[in-house]
């Protein structure tokens, strides 16, 4: 499942919620930093790297939240957008089968968005070198074929920031965690 959020009041999902459950879910949910109780060390590099992000006129380093749930690592990827004023994409490791399901998700990404990936840890290994270079160099490589005649192409992505989220994480690859520019431990 792959849902996205606009940084307006207008949501687009693709799962059974009703409108009034995610009105009230967003309602409930912190909309800023200062509405975002705890986790103060964490907010405050965001705060610093978030605003280095935009003086730079670049986008922010891939992130990768992590701790035991419900200490906020979602709510802290949605404020990130918020305050980046970009798009959000939201899926689950799980929800990523294929290396088609995740190269679907990339190509739809517009400049600056913020892809969400939660349980980060369950990406399965294919799915995820694809997204190596899609992290490293905005591109994706697109294998046509099989054996000694397959060729590749690469295709360029927009630049975007991926937010990754894990409770579990000694089970995330050390090539995949080493991709991320900032690592926060949530507690």
């Amino acid at each position: 499942m792959i849902t996205s959020k606009k940084q307006n009041p207008s949501i687009s999902e693709t799962n059974e919620e009703t409108e009034e459950d995610k009105g009230l879910e967003q309602s409930l949910r912190p909309d800023n930093f200062s509405e975002y109780i705890g986790q103060k060390a964490a907010k405050n590099n965001l705060r610093i790297i978030i605003e280095a992000a935009k003086k730079r006129g670049d986008v922010l380093e891939h992130l990768l939240f992590y701790g035991p749930p419900g200490l906020g690592k979602t709510t802290l990827a949605f404020i990130v957008a918020k305050d980046l004023g970009v798009n959000i994409k939201i899926t689950s490791g799980p929800a990523i089968e294929r290396a088609g399901d995740l190269a679907s998700v990339l190509t739809n990404l517009s400049e600056g968005d913020v892809l969400f990936i939660d349980e980060i840890h369950r990406l399965n290994k294919a799915v995820e070198e694809i997204l190596y270079p899609a992290m490293e160099d905005g591109a994706l490589d697109i294998f046509l074929g099989k054996g000694p005649g397959a060729r590749s192409i690469r295709m360029d992505l927009p630049k975007f920031t991926l937010v990754g989220a894990t409770t579990r994480i000694g089970l995330i690859s050390s090539p995949l965690r080493d991709r991320f520019g900032a690592t926060y431990r949530l507690e």
